[in-house]
């Protein structure tokens, strides 16, 4: 699988995606509803606005392979993120079953499960708990590949992201935390496993105090290079803004959980 569409390529995960990927050999096409800042990291551009249909089905020609990272990134209204999250989804995985395309990678997120309490280790097999519109429109995203993987036989891996920065800011991060390089390795797994079906597993790196058994990831090939636990130190060291929100600290989606709650943290197993 060399040709490569990569969708959200204007944000900073799309971006660095693009960049490293080019340097593994892959031929790529850029996406995204804004102007990349760096184009030289593909052979050819294509602006687009996923909500558009005809125009995500029109990029998908001569594409071995979806990297799907276009979405709204965060917390929005409900129609935005139907219409971009959810609807975009929809547009990409038809486009890719219209041009036969055999594998999806989609960027999920740990928002999926953020309703699950800290004190919790669950894999990718736990019911979806999300904390947010966002984590419903990637869990619908998943739902969609589970959908196109059975009935129309395209491999799709579904990377339930943690936290992609150059190093972990938070106590929270020590357990959410993915380094960029093994973001490039998780989803060059998603690109090259062998006889992928459907497949959900985390985004995260080796980290000591992980919250989510990452087995399938493992199984697929994945071998993480870094660890949040590399960082605890000097987090430890200093007080983050979180240790205030005393919603936030009890669940794993963090601050998402913690905007606009208005019920009863203790009624939440």
């Amino acid at each position: 699988m060399q040709r490569l569409l990569i969708t959200g390529a204007a944000g900073n995960l799309g971006g660095a995606l693009c960049r490293e990927l080019k340097k593994k050999g892959y031929r790529i096409r850029m996406s995204d509803s804004e102007v990349p800042s760096d184009t030289a990291a593909a052979e050819d551009f294509h602006r687009v606005d996923l909500r558009d249909g005809t125009a995500v089905a029109g990029m998908m020609d001569d594409i071995d392979a979806v990297v799907h990272f276009g979405a709204i990134a965060n917390e929005d209204t409900f129609d935005a993120i139907i219409e971009c999250n959810i609807r975009g989804t929809y547009h990409v995985l038809e486009g890719a079953r219209l041009a036969g395309v055999r594998r999806v990678v989609f960027a999920s997120s740990n928002h999926v499960v953020g309703f699950y309490r800290r004190s919790s280790m669950i894999d990718e097999r736990a019911p979806h708990r999300p904390d947010s519109y966002y984590g419903v429109s990637k869990a619908c995203g998943e739902g969609l590949g589970r959908l196109y993987a059975d009935k129309y036989g395209i491999g799709v891996l579904c990377l339930r992201i943690g936290t992609c920065a150059p190093a972990p800011q938070s106590t929270r991060h020590l357990s959410t935390w993915i380094s960029e390089r093994d973001l490039v390795q998780l989803v060059c797994v998603g690109l090259n496993a062998q006889d992928l079906h459907f497949d959900v597993v985390y985004g995260i790196s080796g980290n000591d105090r992980a919250w989510w058994h990452n087995r399938r990831a493992y199984e697929l090939g994945y071998q993480p290079q870094d660890n949040a636990e590399t960082f605890a130190a000097e987090i430890l060291s200093r007080t983050t803004p979180e240790n205030a929100d005393n919603i936030a600290r009890q669940f794993q989606g963090g601050s998402f959980t913690s905007a606009d709650f208005d019920g009863d943290a203790q009624s939440i197993d």
